[in-house]
């Protein structure tokens, strides 16, 4: 009999890394994410998973927009601040050595591509607030390889 796959099946599928860039009553925001997902072509449109309970949320669900940023292998070391680092009690962009302005917005440098999104509707879950929008714009910036989860897992940033 063959072994049985210890990991979770959620956590055998590779996803993308994101990072939502998140603004309103002039203060910035950037948070980790993992579950975004187009699920619409005409018009365009993502369903994006947000932490509940965090200033991201509280950001965005003021704003109605936000930016989703595609990272690259040169945000790894990032993963901490943005990831597991409040932004309630961290002010992260001080923490980050350079942003970009787009907008209203500020962005991380060495990106693979951001998406510029406005919320439709919520969806509410168990741990996440799912926001439901349409592509406002869209640009890719180089073409580095998208950072995911099983590199991250590889080089043990995430548990497997």
């Amino acid at each position: 009999m063959k072994d049985i796959v210890r990991t979770k099946p959620w956590n055998r599928v590779d996803q993308a890394v994101y990072s939502i860039a998140s603004f309103s009553d002039g203060r910035h925001n950037m948070n980790i994410c993992t579950y975004a997902f187009p699920v619409a072509l005409k018009p365009k449109q993502y369903i994006v998973a947000i932490y509940k309970n965090t200033l991201t949320e509280k950001l965005v669900k003021q704003q109605h927009e936000f930016v989703l940023q595609f990272l690259s292998g040169k945000h790894e070391k990032l993963i901490q601040l943005l990831g597991r680092t409040s932004g309630f009690h961290v002010d992260k962009l001080k923490h980050l050595p350079e942003t970009l302005p787009y907008k209203q917005f500020q962005l991380l440098p060495d990106l693979v591509a951001y998406v510029h999104l406005n919320v439709i509707t919520w969806i509410d879950s168990a741990d996440h607030s799912c926001a439901l929008c349409e592509v406002v714009s869209s640009k890719n910036v180089s073409n580095r390889k998208i950072l995911s989860t099983s590199t991250l897992r590889t080089k043990k940033i995430i548990r497997a």
